[in-house]
């Protein structure tokens, strides 16, 4: 069995909610008031999965900010990569540089000094401060969902709006036709239902401003000067249809902007969320990544539906 542990850096990490469904989750939220919501741990958090003999590849979550999500691509890892996690605090006044240096000093406080950076969606942004940054020794990065500079961030604008907008109870209200499908789809998974438990108790009104912030981050950032001087080889794939990120704009960002980048993957049946939609083909890819990262640089391609079917056709 794959070694596991949990760690909090500045607070002590215990599961939670392993014992409640999730109807009754939702129905505590919808109940209770925006005040009354249940605290919840406002520092940088870090796990780690496997042993430090494999390979260490880094996690750093999307908008939502935690781990809630990625259950399926950790397990089609397991016995593969030393797979480590973050999930971070819920700031409405850290920087990008900030989640950097914040991922860095969980990171040395565990004694992981090298690795690979997999950054998702928002993450990505942290990922380039990261590299510039250099006290941790990348060895190399996927992005999922990724950039160098949001291809619509006028869309980032309108998203950050709305953020402000949206109550904490119409949120969960929405949620509920999720985790009412989440929870059929995986009833024979108690350990995925119990992510998506922890998934939606998570989403309080502290949350939404913290998202919004991230939001806010996202429409000011722009990576291309410092991509430019990347050194470390760059992977990335993507879902074909991603509204959030397009990926053709963003595609053409990196290949314009970041000469390190060695290949970027089209993953056909998936969305935005690669890693949780199509967790077996983007994890034999990022191993696949990760195992030849020596080899010379190459013009990105686009990938096939299955990891191991050649390469269809190139940018």
């Amino acid at each position: 069995m794959v070694a596991q542990s949990a760690l909090t850096i500045g607070l002590r990490w215990t599961p939670r909610l392993h014992s409640v469904s999730i109807p009754d989750v939702i129905a505590a939220s919808l109940t209770r008031t925006h005040h009354a919501s249940r605290p919840m741990p406002e520092e940088l958090q870090i796990r780690t999965h496997g042993p430090d003999s494999l390979p260490t590849l880094v996690y750093l979550p999307g908008l939502h900010g935690d781990w809630t999500l990625v259950g399926h691509f950790r397990r089609a890892l397991a016995g593969r990569v030393r797979f480590v996690e973050i999930t971070y605090p819920r700031t409405l006044t850290w920087s990008l540089e900030d989640y950097a240096a914040g991922v860095e000093r969980a990171l040395a406080e565990q004694g992981i000094f090298a690795g690979w950076l997999l950054g998702e969606s928002f993450s990505s942004l942290v990922v380039w401060p990261m590299l510039s940054r250099n006290r941790f020794q990348a060895h190399g990065v996927v992005l999922s969902g990724g950039f160098v500079r949001h291809p619509m961030r006028w869309g980032v604008r309108l998203a950050e709006r709305i953020c402000g907008w949206i109550s904490l109870d119409l949120l969960v209200r929405i949620l509920f036709g999720y985790a009412s499908l989440a929870r059929f789809r995986h009833r024979h998974s108690p350990e995925t239902l119990g992510a998506i438990q922890e998934f939606i108790s998570r989403r309080t009104e502290l949350d939404l401003k913290a998202a919004q912030h991230r939001l806010h981050l996202v429409a000011q950032a722009n990576f291309c000067p410092l991509a430019r001087q990347v050194t470390v080889p760059v992977f990335a794939f993507s879902g074909l249809f991603d509204p959030i990120v397009p990926w053709f704009w963003a595609r053409l960002c990196l290949k314009k902007n970041c000469p390190g980048l060695r290949e970027f993957k089209i993953i056909w049946r998936s969305d935005h969320n690669v890693l949780g939609n199509a967790p077996e083909i983007a994890s034999e890819q990022v191993v696949r990544w990760m195992t030849q990262s020596n080899a010379p640089s190459s013009k990105p391609e686009v990938g096939g539906r299955r990891p191991a079917r050649p390469l269809t056709s190139a940018l």
